[in-house]
């Protein structure tokens, strides 16, 4: 699924290669956005710019309008030189948007609107994104004050579902996470209000550090499309890109426990963590069969 890096990663390369030029080329699978181009024709606008804000994307066309895509679990935009051959099936197509040299073509995305400036703003999801994770202005004390309000008004909300919360901070999803919480040393089922100052800090901190590394490459002048799979372990090996995720029943890289995973939240997500590395804290007794004991075999850090 994608999740904040990677629409951060799309929205900058659809600005490489659209900002600036007039459309030249609409087409949509989709009735809502056809009667739109009808009215008031999508091709002739300038794309002004286009721009992630967690999970969604904006792209910015003159005589204010806003296209809103929201990939969910399986959408994605692809960028193709002018007659380029797709890789997925016309029957994928959502939208195209084409320019003098390039095409900008959404697969697949379950949510794609129209908005003006004003009906953004009342739009029922983004006016009430929290603050970006990949935003400029983000700090690891913004996403700590953001934590502990979480905290005070719904403290028994569990540590890995707030994480997952776009109120809260936009931009995490499940992959991360889990991986925030192992590296922070935080029990993802813990409730919010048995966190510490230090330990709201210290998610904050790695999830902003980890959607800034995995977005670091095509920060230059070219149009990079894909940067292979997100790291959090910094290292080479793909087989041990990860700390946690989909790594259940596998040791732990860093103490050899088992590590364990459980469907959490209303959404029955799935969660992963360490026993050992993340212990249970904030009540007196653990959730029962959640104790693992170690394997003998141990890993480096």
């Amino acid at each position: 699924m994608p999740e904040g890096d990677t629409i951060f990663r799309s929205a900058r390369a659809l600005a490489k290669a659209l900002t600036g030029k007039a459309v030249i080329r609409f087409e949509t699978a989709l009735a809502p956005l056809q009667r739109v181009q009808d009215d008031t024709p999508i091709t002739g606008r300038m794309v002004e710019k286009v721009e992630s804000r967690g999970k969604w994307l904006l792209m910015y066309l003159s005589g204010d309008l806003i296209l809103v895509t929201h990939m969910m679990m399986s959408g994605s935009w692809h960028i193709y030189r002018t007659g380029e051959k797709w890789w997925l099936p016309r029957k994928a197509m959502r939208v195209v948007i084409g320019v003098d040299g390039f095409e900008a073509v959404a697969f697949n995305v379950p949510v794609a609107e129209f908005h003006t400036a004003r009906s953004l703003a009342r739009h029922s999801a983004i006016p009430q994104l929290g603050p970006d994770l990949l935003d400029s202005s983000f700090t690891p004390q913004t996403g700590q004050q953001r934590l502990a309000e979480r905290a005070v008004s719904h403290p028994e909300d569990e540590v890995a579902v707030v994480l997952l919360n776009q109120r809260v901070m936009a931009g995490l999803g499940n992959v991360y996470k889990s991986e925030v919480c192992f590296t922070a040393g935080v029990h993802p089922f813990r409730r919010m209000d048995t966190l510490t100052e230090g330990e709201m800090l210290a998610l904050a901190d790695h999830a902003q550090r980890y959607m800034q590394t995995n977005v670091r490459d095509g920060s230059g002048d070219g149009i990079v499309t894909y940067t292979g799979s997100r790291r959090t372990t910094h290292r080479a090996d793909q087989e041990e890109r990860l700390w946690v995720y989909g790594r259940a029943g596998e040791a732990c890289r860093r103490c050899g426990t088992t590590i364990l995973s459980r469907k959490q939240g209303v959404q029955a997500r799935s969660t992963y963590w360490c026993p050992n590395c993340q212990p249970w804290k904030g009540s007196e007794v653990e959730p029962e069969g959640w104790a693992v004991k170690k394997l003998s075999r141990r890993t480096s850090c």
